[in-house]
């Protein structure tokens, strides 16, 4: 898959990571089709839980997925620099009648300058305020019928940045970066300096990472809910209720 309100972002950061996990005593309440145990800390620990989710997983009814707990939405909105999610704008309106906290996520294509991507966001995802955050998706894309360019990795933060630059500056708040592993891992993502929304679907977050600075986990890509048709991915919030709350004030749009 997300400054111009200039909240200090390692202030955030430490505010959001307070919390440990051995503590809280809320249990997950979602099924997985093919679960994984990540032990005492996994995602059952946190209390705040949310989806992220395109057009693989066909009909969605939003106020049927809002009533089993889930806590936020991001939606893939747009691809490069001319594409837009075909099920995006009716998600979209849907999540947002069902009183669903929502934002929407860009997936990076590396064969088109950023300026042109960011403009393709903004076209397609109204500045909803109070919404959550913008998203950017970076990782390799190895089945791209049309761009296999895998950019050094400081061309990678710099284009990444540039992205972020406008974005933030439309949306008036912090872009929240999506990664996988492997792209963390070869690029410096932690570089950008925001906060990280990270895969790890077969061990636990801070293990595969080997950080603590992350805030969201996207722990399985299998997860089961009433009123989704398909399979959908399955995010875990690294803080309290009350810590998400003051994330919530502090990152909306604006």
């Amino acid at each position: 898959m997300t400054l111009t309100r200039r909240a200090t972002l390692a202030g955030l950061a430490s505010l959001t990571l307070l919390s440990a996990p051995s503590l809280l005593l809320a249990r997950s309440k979602f099924k997985d089709r093919d679960p994984i145990n990540f032990g005492r800390s996994g995602p059952s620990t946190f209390p705040v839980h949310g989806i992220d989710a395109a057009r693989f997983q066909g009909q969605m009814n939003w106020k049927q997925i809002r009533r089993q707990g889930i806590k936020f939405a991001w939606l893939k909105a747009t691809e490069g620099g001319d594409l837009l999610d075909p099920e995006f704008k009716q998600n979209w309106r849907a999540a947002k009648r069902a009183r669903l906290p929502v934002g929407a996520y860009h997936f990076y294509y590396f064969c088109t300058d950023p300026d042109t991507q960011a403009k393709n966001f903004i076209k397609n995802v109204p500045r909803l305020r109070g919404g959550m955050p913008p998203v950017l998706d970076l990782e390799w894309n190895p089945f791209s019928p049309t761009c296999t360019l895998r950019p050094p990795a400081a061309e990678v933060r710099r284009v990444a940045n540039r992205f972020i630059k406008i974005v933030e500056r439309h949306y008036q708040t912090s872009v929240v970066v999506y990664t996988t592993p492997d792209f963390w891992e070869r690029n410096g993502v932690a570089r950008l300096k925001r906060d990280f929304w990270l895969r790890s679907t077969a061990q636990h977050v801070a293990k595969r990472y080997r950080v603590k600075s992350w805030l969201f986990w996207q722990y399985t890509a299998t997860g089961v809910l009433d009123g989704i048709e398909k399979e959908v991915d399955l995010n875990c919030f690294n803080g309290s209720e009350a810590q998400w709350k003051q994330w919530r004030k502090t990152r909306a749009v604006h």
